[in-house]
C-alpha cells in the first residue's frame, strides 16, 4: 500500500492486548491519515456527530459515541488505535480499532466517518485498508464492524472489502454487523 508509513517501536502489552507499536503517518493524495491528540477530542467528535445527523442518526455521547469523548481509556488504554484524516490542514474524517471479546483474537473497527466534501475521492477505501493492514501487524486475526443501513455508502464499501454479514448487533443504532478473516500474509 503506497503512502503508508508506520513507525515502529518496541512492542507493549496491556491486559492481554498489545499495545500501539506505531506511529500513525499515512498519506493519500492530500489527505494526511494521523494519530488521534488530545486537542482533537472536540474536532473528531463534531466530524461524528455531522455525519450522525446527516444521515438521521442520533450522537448519544452516553451511550455508542462515549468513546470519541475519552480516546484515552477507551482506544489507547484499552490496546487500539484512534485516527483523524485531515484535507489540506481541515479535519474531515476519524477512524479506530479496539480489541473486543467477540470472535477470535478481534478488534472492531468504529468512528470510520467521513464529511461529504471528503467522500467519492477513494479515501474511505484507503482508510479501511490502511486500518486493516495496523490490524495485521498487531496480529490480529479477526475484524468486526457494525453498522446502519442508512449508510449505504459504508455498508457497500464493507461487502466490496470482503467482509462478511453477521448476526449479534450490539450498538442500538445499527443493524448490520460484519466480520472479516485476515489475511495471514498482509
Amino acid at each position: 500500500m503506497t503512502g503508508v508509513q508506520l513507525f515502529e517501536s518496541k512492542p507493549n502489552r496491556l491486559d492481554g492486548f498489545p499495545i500501539s507499536p506505531s506511529c500513525m503517518q499515512a498519506l493519500y493524495k492530500d489527505f494526511l491519515i494521523r494519530d488521534w491528540m488530545t486537542v482533537d477530542r472536540a474536532p473528531a467528535a463534531d466530524i461524528i456527530r455531522s455525519v450522525l445527523a446527516e444521515y438521521g442518526l442520533g450522537w448519544e455521547p452516553e451511550g455508542a459515541d462515549r468513546d470519541v469523548l475519552d480516546v484515552e481509556a477507551c482506544y489507547q488504554k484499552a490496546g487500539g488505535e484512534f485516527w483523524v484524516i485531515e484535507q489540506q490542514g481541515n479535519f474531515v474524517g476519524t477512524g479506530a480499532y479496539y480489541p473486543i471479546q467477540r470472535g477470535q483474537n478481534a478488534v472492531e473497527i468504529r468512528k470510520m466517518y467521513l464529511l461529504p466534501e471528503a467522500r467519492g475521492q477513494g479515501v474511505g477505501r484507503f482508510l479501511l485498508q490502511t486500518l486493516e493492514t495496523a490490524i495485521a501487524t498487531r496480529h490480529f486475526e479477526q475484524i468486526w464492524i457494525e453498522t446502519a443501513s442508512v449508510l449505504a455508502e459504508a455498508v457497500k464499501l464493507y461487502e466490496s472489502s470482503g467482509y462478511q454479514p453477521a448476526t449479534g448487533v450490539e450498538t442500538e443504532r445499527c443493524d448490520r454487523v460484519y466480520y472479516k478473516w485476515l489475511d495471514r500474509t498482509m
